[in-house]
């Protein structure tokens, strides 16, 4: 273990070679991200002011609405700063950050889509009981556990990631930080975070 070397800092795949053509992509990417945050804004926005949509259907829509900008955030602006300094790089700290958050982001959503789903079978089904079932405590509950499984899975998933030492290569062929790519590049002794990786992975992919 004394003659390896550890990375702690990665390359990112090039997405054009030319530079110039790299600042136009970082423009098209700009405007395609402020178009995407523009719709984000003005569909919160629509539920916020319309009182007739204050209902828990479309609270917890507004929810990954949220939740789904938020996973683009973590991914886009980095990709655009990359294009527009002409600059590959990435460290080992900036990954493990975009990894927690993308992951949070992504395990709250399907949790809200659960929980969505749920509410939607008890109208369906028990519509006459629904209001007696279901009560703004239970949606709170639902909210507060939604985020807390996030977190903890999030936190979970990036420690038994990052415990590995990455010392073949120090390239991700991809334009982010993608957890396949992290694994492929790290040391061979990946059985436990395999392990943990599998959910993930078919979620996200």
């Amino acid at each position: 273990m004394d003659n390896l070397t550890i990375f702690t800092e990665f390359f990112l795949m090039d997405i054009i070679s030319s530079w110039k053509l790299q600042v136009l992509q970082g423009v098209l990417f700009l405007v395609i991200y402020l178009g995407a945050l523009t719709g984000n804004l003005v569909f919160v926005t629509v539920i916020v002011t319309d009182t007739c949509l204050h209902s828990p259907m479309y609270f917890f829509i507004s929810n990954v609405v949220l939740l789904d900008f938020g996973s683009i955030s973590v991914i886009v602006p980095k990709i655009i700063v990359n294009c527009m300094k002409y600059s590959k790089t990435i460290s080992l700290t900036e990954c493990a950050v975009y990894i927690v958050f993308y992951i949070l982001f992504a395990e709250v959503e399907l949790a809200f889509l659960v929980v969505m789903s749920c509410d939607h079978y008890l109208e369906i089904c028990y519509l006459l009981h629904c209001g007696l079932i279901i009560s703004l405590s239970l949606y709170s509950q639902a909210t507060a556990a939604s985020w807390a499984s996030g977190l903890i899975y999030s936190a979970i998933h990036t420690a038994a990631l990052f415990r590995l030492l990455f010392i073949k290569i120090n390239v991700i062929q991809q334009y982010f930080c993608d957890i396949p790519q992290i694994l492929r590049i790290s040391s061979s002794d990946v059985q436990i975070s395999e392990f943990v990786n599998i959910p993930i992975n078919i979620c996200l992919e």
